[in-house]
């Protein structure tokens, strides 16, 4: 682990983290915070996802759904428009609406094939983008002067390494170079986001043993083809079941780093706030997480 006491981690002149965890538990906030401050360099995993690695195909997503109206034919033929995803830090909708859900066409849904690739697609994107991480923090320091570098990840990192193996190559880089933190949710917390998801499902990337397993399973208990399926309902059939899923990885991803409590989370008010949150959180690790950094230094 990249910082070993509190002591080590308060007096260090260059801070760098890593925030993971399911979405809607405060990693952007805690990141756009950092950056408000002017002392930290803002890095967005899903960001770099949607404009580096995946922006051309969902710009190409547009422009196909365009050529099918005769009017935007005709300007995008003649050079008359130009057509691009305009992503944020804050609105990440375009690379959601690219991954979409799978089911029934004619309700919004797409063929699990379809779907299935641009899950793969996602999954390289995402791994690439965790893996940019150093580089980042070196253009942060040599092109901006910023010493203290945040890495906001997606729900979905669990799902593209392995936290239960001895070694897992995108892990291993990420801890070499940033305090991993997850922020860890109740069960109060889980079931408001199950509510909230319910209310307004999205598309995510899932792995794929899981999403082709609750694909077959959704189908079979419900009695349906996969042109049937209602592509909102899938999805909220499936969360739930994502999240238990995700839990016990993002367990075993913390033992590379620290824990923060999404309860201790909304105290934070300010930069400092949150450095001495981490600190606590350092000195509180269990002995077995010790162990492991004994074992397994960060270089």
């Amino acid at each position: 682990m990249l910082y070993q006491t509190k002591a080590g981690w308060m007096a260090a002149p260059k801070k760098r983290v890593l925030f993971f965890g399911m979405s809607g538990l405060g990693k952007t906030f805690l990141a756009s915070m950092l950056r408000a401050s002017g002392d930290w360099f803002h890095y967005s995993i899903d960001y770099r996802i949607g404009t580096r690695y995946m922006g051309e195909l969902i710009a190409d997503n547009f422009k196909r759904e365009a050529m099918k109206v005769p009017f935007l034919r005709e300007l995008l033929l003649s050079d008359s428009v130009y057509i691009a995803s305009n992503i944020t830090f804050e609105n990440l909708a375009p690379l959601s609406t690219y991954l979409g859900k799978p089911g029934s066409v004619t309700r919004g849904g797409l063929e699990f094939e379809e779907y299935m690739r641009r899950q793969a697609q996602h999954r390289a994107a995402e791994i690439a983008a965790l893996l940019d991480s150093g580089h980042f923090i070196r253009r942060a320091q040599e092109i901006y002067a910023f010493d203290h570098f945040v890495c906001d990840s997606g729900g979905s990192v669990c799902e593209v390494v392995d936290p239960f193996a001895e070694s897992d190559p995108v892990l291993d880089a990420l801890e070499r170079e940033l305090l991993l933190v997850w922020i860890k949710g109740s069960d109060a917390h889980t079931e408001e986001l199950v509510r909230r998801f319910d209310r307004a499902p999205k598309p995510m990337y899932y792995q794929p043993e899981f999403l082709d397993r609750a694909w077959t399973d959704y189908r079979v208990e419900k009695g349906l083809r996969e042109d049937q399926v209602n592509p909102d309902e899938f999805i909220r059939w499936t969360y739930a079941r994502a999240l238990a899923h995700r839990q016990p990885r993002y367990e075993a991803m913390a033992r590379r780093g620290v824990t923060l409590l999404a309860e201790e989370v909304v105290q934070v008010k300010t930069p400092d706030d949150l450095i001495a949150l981490i600190g606590h959180a350092i000195e509180r690790r269990p002995s077995t997480e010790r162990t492991h950094d004994a074992h397994h230094p960060a270089k």
